[in-house]
């Protein structure tokens, strides 16, 4: 795979950069605003090749001396059961998810801060159970005043009325599970009150996306557009930035509309002239400079357009996105004008289901799937009353990869049949067709037995960044195998079935 980004560099980088504004003579401490996701950023390896996944996590553990980590979490994406569609689990579970991989990392969990807390069961039920497991909680209040009366948010009714979080290194890095939980209001609270014990305290923002030194109309900061519709994130040239410096420099809506507040909330807290003249100002990004092949990045960057343009239809028909979002979506696609079959996958999958239709009508609602492998070969899979087509498919992608021929087997169909038997006639499912994760256990079992099985399985880790295309939805279980295994699937806006319950 072609790479065009120096992720060594990056880190070295974006490291120096950080320490150099926490080590400068008007910061004791940082307050540094981490956006994005701190492991797994499988968005930033696409469009940015070469990118290391867990980037983040391992610059903060370089700093790890340095650094502790308060985590946000906004009381109403609790009530609401708010989910991580990448992970599909919710928001406060993920809240304990992320402070494992921090501690994995033996980086210093601070504390949890509920934001815009209310006093509701599912709420209060979350704090006890950190509380329980030895993580220190605290309960911040709707900031009275935000965001247009600066003289209420910074006083004693404002800021003044969260409790101060009782810190102790020199940075502070606040993180969430998500957009809208309160990051930034949790960071300007502390500075209220570290002002107020006299410590010199600055606030900084670490985003990856959008750029802002790269172009407007990049397609990396395209992508980045195309990955936030539901969001309605928009870029835009940094007014402010260029006004202060006569330098382009690219941010977005919600940065841009809320930096006046912001600044104003800073020089009314230090009581000096804000350090910022602009939004870009505020961010300590340095991966712009870390690219080191722009045209590899512009490529995969309009691949991940189209592939978000795909997920988008799929979410509409769920019902999980408004019409709004996927029209953007598709704007965003003909703005680099692409079409869903500039994904070399998506082709291949809907004309071998249309070959199987043609050839029998058994075939009417066959499901089919492509595969493009490493060395840029393309392979098929279709459903039948064995498996679904993502397990099939599967198969004969580590079957092309190790050589085996076609017509052997690599789990015996006795095997598949009594699996079959298990699901249908004594757990009772409706579904005979085994998923991807069925399969899978099934050749991991035929290994211990079959050493052409057991070929296959060593070999699954080879199909990691491959792009993969199903003809119809793929199950929660089914995308959460391809998640695993790496694999980037997408698929057609159509259901595998007329039925409206699919658990």
């Amino acid at each position: 795979m072609q790479t065009g980004f120096d992720s060594e560099k990056y880190l070295e980088d974006q490291s120096k950069y950080i320490l150099e504004r926490i080590n400068s003579k008007k910061c004791e401490r940082l307050y540094l605003e981490f956006g994005g996701k701190l492991v797994n950023d499988k968005h930033a390896a696409r469009v940015l090749p070469g990118f290391d996944q867990n980037a983040k996590i391992k610059l903060l553990a370089r700093m790890k001396d340095q650094a502790e980590i308060i985590i946000c979490i906004y009381a109403g994406d609790i009530l609401t059961n708010k989910t991580r569609q990448d992970y599909g689990i919710t928001y406060d579970l993920e809240v304990m998810r992320i402070i494992d991989r921090f501690r994995k990392y033996e980086l210093s969990i601070n504390s949890v801060v509920v934001t815009r807390y209310e006093d509701q069961p599912a709420v209060n039920q979350f704090i006890s159970k950190l509380e329980r497991r030895g993580i220190k909680t605290y309960k911040h209040n709707a900031t009275k005043g935000y965001p247009t009366d600066v003289d209420t948010i910074v006083s004693e009714e404002g800021y003044g009325a969260n409790p101060y979080i009782e810190v102790t290194k020199p940075l502070v890095v606040v993180n969430a599970p998500g957009p809208g939980s309160g990051k930034l209001a949790t960071c300007l609270s502390q500075l209220y009150h570290e002002n107020k014990r006299g410590v010199k305290a600055r606030y900084a923002k670490f985003e990856t996306f959008p750029i802002w030194n790269l172009p407007l109309k990049h397609p990396v900061n395209i992508a980045y557009e195309a990955a936030t519709v539901d969001l309605k994130d928009v870029n835009m040239v940094d007014s402010f930035h260029i006004e202060a410096y006569g330098q382009m420099a690219v941010n977005y809506n919600r940065d841009m509309e809320i930096f006046p507040v912001v600044k104003r909330i800073i020089e009314k807290i230090t009581g000096e002239a804000a350090e910022y003249n602009s939004p870009t100002d505020m961010g300590v990004n340095r991966a712009g400079f870390c690219i080191t092949d722009d045209e590899v990045c512009r490529k995969a960057s309009c691949q991940e357009i189209i592939r978000r343009y795909l997920i988008a239809a799929v979410d509409y028909k769920k019902g999980n996105i408004a019409w709004e979002c996927l029209e953007r979506a598709k704007l965003l696609m003909d703005e680099v004008g692409l079409t869903v079959n500039d994904r070399s996958v998506v082709k291949p999958a809907v004309d071998y289901a249309e070959y199987k239709r043609s050839l029998d009508p058994r075939y009417e609602n066959v499901i089919a799937m492509a595969m493009e492998l490493p060395d840029g070969s393309i392979v098929t899979g279709r459903s039948s009353r064995r498996m679904v087509a993502g397990a099939a498919l599967l198969l004969n992608a580590v079957k092309k990869i190790c050589g085996i021929p076609d017509e052997v087997d690599l789990i015996s169909p006795d095997v598949l049949k009594t699996l079959q038997h298990l699901k249908t006639d004594i757990l009772k499912h409706e579904k005979s067709s085994l998923n991807m994760e069925e399969v899978l256990s099934a050749l991991t079992i035929s290994a211990a037995v079959n050493p052409i099985a057991a070929l296959a399985v060593d070999k699954l880790p080879l199909l990691a960044g491959c792009k993969a295309h199903c003809t119809a939805i793929l199950s929660e279980v089914d995308s959460q195998v391809f998640h695993d295994l790496s694999i980037d699937a997408t698929s057609e806006a159509e259901f595998s079935t007329n039925s409206l319950y699919l658990g």
